[in-house]
């Protein structure tokens, strides 16, 4: 899953691809990188990152979201919390609702199922201003699982099709540094939900912390992470450097699947 952020202060890569013109081009050049699918977001949602207005959040992913889907042939997801955004974005072309919430939004569910749409449900406490505030967990494996199965639950009792569901655990939302190297060891452990894993590591500020690296340089610790996520149970990999990561996974499945 290639991201394309038309952000001003997304934290790894705001304001690159704010204009629209940019932001198509970019998509475009992620689809022939080798992107299995595309994740359009308006909004940061960086550690204290403020929300933005609904009608502001709608200018910057539209137009890109028609464009794209008129000049690329892969599935468009919308990244957003809000059930008015995704209702309009699946009108331009996004076919997934990509929601950090897990789909805690009045409506949401409702947008989702009468689109027919694809739903990634990602795992977070709080909001993005004040998520790094709810990190107190017994067992953040068990519980970030169990909390996903509660989120699974709220939506197919909404009428969303379990097929039609994806699991992310969340990286960096209302997470410790540990923690998420935690969940990144116990990455099998959501298979047990029974659909596809979803995993964002790319670039985060626990490869940072490891690496002691700033954000331009943590593509070598996006790519260990990358290879160990692709061998040890995640279905999906949302990066922005989507050649090299596609290089990182071909060559997991090839030493997976040695005869």
């Amino acid at each position: 899953m290639g991201v394309l952020n038309v952000t001003p202060d997304s934290f790894s890569d705001g304001g690159r691809f704010f204009e629209h013109e940019s932001a198509v081009a970019r998509g475009v050049e992620m689809v022939a990188a080798g992107a299995d699918l595309l994740d359009v977001g308006g909004e940061s949602t960086r550690p204290g990152a403020e929300a933005v207005p609904e009608g502001q959040e709608l200018d910057r992913v539209l137009p890109v979201l028609k464009r794209l889907a008129a000049e690329v042939d892969v599935p468009l997801s919308i990244d957003t919390h809000k059930p008015e955004v995704a209702g309009e974005a699946l009108e331009a072309g996004a076919v997934i609702v990509n929601d950090i919430s897990g789909g805690r939004a009045r409506g949401m569910f409702d947008v989702v199922r009468r689109a027919d749409a694809g739903m990634v449900l990602m795992h977070m406490r709080g909001e993005p201003k004040d998520m790094q505030e709810h990190t107190d967990y017994l067992d953040v494996v068990a519980d970030v699982r169990d909390e996903l199965r509660q989120r699974m639950e709220a939506a197919t009792a909404e009428g969303i099709d379990p097929e039609r569901i994806a699991v992310d655990p969340g990286l960096g939302f209302a997470k410790t540094f540990e923690q998420n190297l935690l969940l990144m060891k116990e990455i099998r452990a959501f298979t047990e939900l029974g659909r596809p894993v979803l995993v964002g590591p790319s670039r985060k500020s626990f490869i940072g912390r490891v690496l002691d690296a700033e954000v331009d340089r943590r593509l070598m610790g996006t790519a260990g992470a990358v290879a160990w996520l692709a061998s040890h149970g995640a279905n999906v990999v949302r990066v922005h450097d989507v050649e090299e990561m596609v290089h990182v996974v071909r060559l997991v499945d090839a030493i997976r699947g040695a005869r």
